[in-house]
């Protein structure tokens, strides 16, 4: 199982890491509201661990834009906030629970297993740009109906891409989103990657799906895009 902790404190972050990394689950740590958006949109995890205190969006605000995208993933709300009424309000946000801090690892790890045998069922999303499309659950990209080989970096690339159609996708959120860690500016590996991307992408083609935001990003068009979703069997 692959957990996505988004939690601020660099101490229980840590902890959390090493203690799911123990337990024998993938574990994925983001540090703040913007890069946890991102990488719970993207939906590679099977559970999330999310503080309600974060720079930049808080866990509620990130919380309630997941929910409202679609992404159902299974979400334990973990914060020092613990009255019932703060209780009420993560839940009807859409928690899936709520464990106030402190908290003992082990009772985490049996309400995170719990909820995520509740959920066990969900659909699993394709993305679609015109004649573009991406395939979660195989991890196949395609596009006019030929299949494109793309890297793993490619693919979570242009999948966060797609996940905010229509919106500016920054090279630190990509940078996060690929490898996790807060990104500072000083390399250009973002552009080479974005580039072999749309080599592979817009093959005889004179314009590429990938636009430049000169100084911001990359983005692609809200209009061009087309969620659909197909119902695992």
């Amino acid at each position: 199982m692959r957990v996505l902790v988004i939690e601020d404190d660099p101490a229980i972050g840590k902890a959390l890491v090493k203690g799911f990394t123990e337990a024998g689950y993938q574990c994925d740590w983001m540090q703040d509201g913007e890069s946890g958006a991102a990488a719970a949109q993207s939906q590679q995890a099977d559970a999330i661990v999310l503080d309600q205190m974060l720079p930049k969006k808080s866990g509620l605000e990130l919380l309630r834009e997941i929910r409202n995208g679609g992404v159902m993933t299974p979400v334990v709300l973990l914060t020092a906030m613990g009255s019932v009424q703060d209780r009420v309000t993560g839940l009807n946000s859409g928690a899936d629970d709520y464990i106030p801090k402190p908290f003992e690892f082990a009772e985490l790890l049996a309400r995170l297993n719990a909820v995520v045998r509740r959920t066990s069922v969900r659909p699993t999303p394709v993305l679609a740009v015109t004649d573009l499309t991406l395939d979660l659950s195989t991890r196949r990209v395609s596009r006019d109906g030929k299949d494109v080989d793309l890297t793993p970096i490619e693919f979570s690339l242009l999948e966060l891409l797609m996940r905010f159609a229509g919106q500016v996708v920054t090279r630190k959120m990509l940078c996060e989103h690929v490898w996790g860690f807060n990104w500072d500016g000083t390399t250009n590996v973002i552009e080479v990657h974005v580039n072999r991307l749309r080599g592979k992408l817009d093959q005889g083609r004179s314009e590429s799906i990938i636009k430049t935001i000169r100084g911001r990003g990359y983005s692609i068009a809200a209009e061009d895009v087309v969620p659909v979703e197909k119902v695992s069997s």
